[in-house]
């Protein structure tokens, strides 16, 4: 499927966009559009912030002490059992030495334990190459967020050509698999719009009233509307309704030459964005964002402790598609990428990535015969580039 150019466009701020045709095994037709089309939409990110502060533990959890304060100093051990106020931002985002539970941070003389040690709610791990906290609250965030997974109800109709919308639950489903795997990254969460769910929510029907996808749908096409058609040019388009397309765009089969739907997910001006769906159709806006993410660079799966069921969360798994790594700043044409595990040194195929689609830069990172295994951490390491980028995958299983 390859990259379609459109002629007549001559913004030297060009980002792409994608699309991705689903079957439940993963043979879904490619659209008649080609996957992939470049435009020239956007715009320049929002101004960057700081580092986000750490997690608060939740009271006396598990001994630790407040939360590791990512990009800054850890959290003071709790005294009393009590939550820790949480990590400052840090200025750098990377992790701070220490950032391990403190030492003595076991519940006090006294003090029960915690309600399981919660993360604090808005919390964020800091920017700048990972958003690791723990294993433990990986996980709690893992499975609390995929707990409910309903695609909710569409109300609109083919035969009148209405797109109505989907039902509130089915948008907050999709919407919270997104800051979820954001979260993971250290990535600021994205809220929705109203006018650009309704413009997403417009292209959906067009893509299931022609039982295809394009991001430049004819006038000729059933049901055709100007402002579903608009929407299609800046979304991530996809024959499945939008709750499975989350999983679907971050594993990214088909796309080897851009990862394009992963990177606009994890971009840093993300947000923010509209949903629209069908019951088998639906397109996320995802070009034009606004978001303050200030990442230097993004890798997926994110260093720190990682869920091994997000390898598999769709039918193509991240192995299979590959490991990527973006930056807005960092050129990464010159990449040279070490994996090992144990100390063993692994094989992988490095693939430069097609530039503007959801960043500047990107590189993809194949493993050839082998699989990401939970309780196994892997060293990645990426020199060659004008800044050296080095980090540590931690599979956990959180079954």
């Amino acid at each position: 499927m390859p990259a379609v150019a459109l002629a007549g466009l001559g913004c030297s701020n060009v980002l792409g966009y994608d699309e991705l045709s689903f079957g439940d095994a993963g043979a879904g037709a490619a659209s008649s559009g080609g996957n992939g089309a470049f435009g020239a939409f956007g715009g320049s990110a929002g101004s960057a912030v700081g580092g986000s502060a750490g997690y608060a533990a939740g009271a006396g959890a598990s001994g630790m002490a407040g939360a590791v304060g990512l990009g800054g100093t850890a959290g003071a051990p709790a005294s009393g059992g009590t939550s820790a106020s949480g990590g400052s931002p840090g200025s750098g985002g990377t992790v701070a030495s220490g950032g391990s539970p403190g030492s003595g941070g076991a519940v006090a003389s006294g003090g029960t334990p915690g309600s399981g040690g919660a993360v604090a709610s808005g919390g964020t791990p800091g920017t700048g190459g990972g958003g690791a906290t723990n294993a433990a609250q990986i996980c709690a965030r893992w499975k609390a967020d995929r707990q409910d997974l309903s695609e909710g109800s569409w109300s609109g109709s083919v035969s009148s050509c209405t797109p109505g919308d989907i039902s509130a639950s089915g948008r907050a489903n999709a919407l919270r698999l997104v800051n979820l795997y954001r979260w993971l990254e250290g990535l600021p969460a994205v809220t929705t719009n109203a006018t650009k769910n309704t413009g997403a929510q417009a292209c959906a029907l067009l893509m299931h009233a022609n039982g295809k996808l394009s991001h430049t749908p004819p006038t000729t096409w059933t049901c055709y509307n100007a402002t579903g058609a608009a929407a299609a040019g800046k979304s991530n388009i996809a024959s499945t309704a939008g709750v499975k397309a989350v999983d679907l765009y971050m594993a990214d089969p088909g796309n080897a030459t851009t990862m394009g739907h992963r990177r606009w997910i994890l971009n840093n001006a993300l947000g923010p964005i509209g949903l629209g769906s069908t019951s088998g159709y639906s397109c996320m806006h995802v070009i034009g964002g606004s978001g303050s993410g200030n990442k230097a660079w993004t890798a997926f799966p994110p260093p720190g402790p990682v869920p091994a069921e997000l390898f598999t969360a769709a039918y193509a798994s991240v192995d299979s598609t590959g490991w990527t790594i973006q930056s807005d700043s960092i050129n990464l044409a010159t990449a040279q990428v070490s994996v090992s595990s144990g100390g063993t040194k692994l094989t992988t195929t490095v693939a430069q990535l097609q530039g503007g689609y959801g960043s500047k830069y990107a590189i993809a990172i194949r493993p050839q015969g082998w699989t990401s295994t939970a309780g196994k951490t892997y060293d990645v390491s990426v020199t060659g580039i004008s800044q050296a980028i080095s980090y540590s995958v931690q599979v956990v299983s959180c079954n």
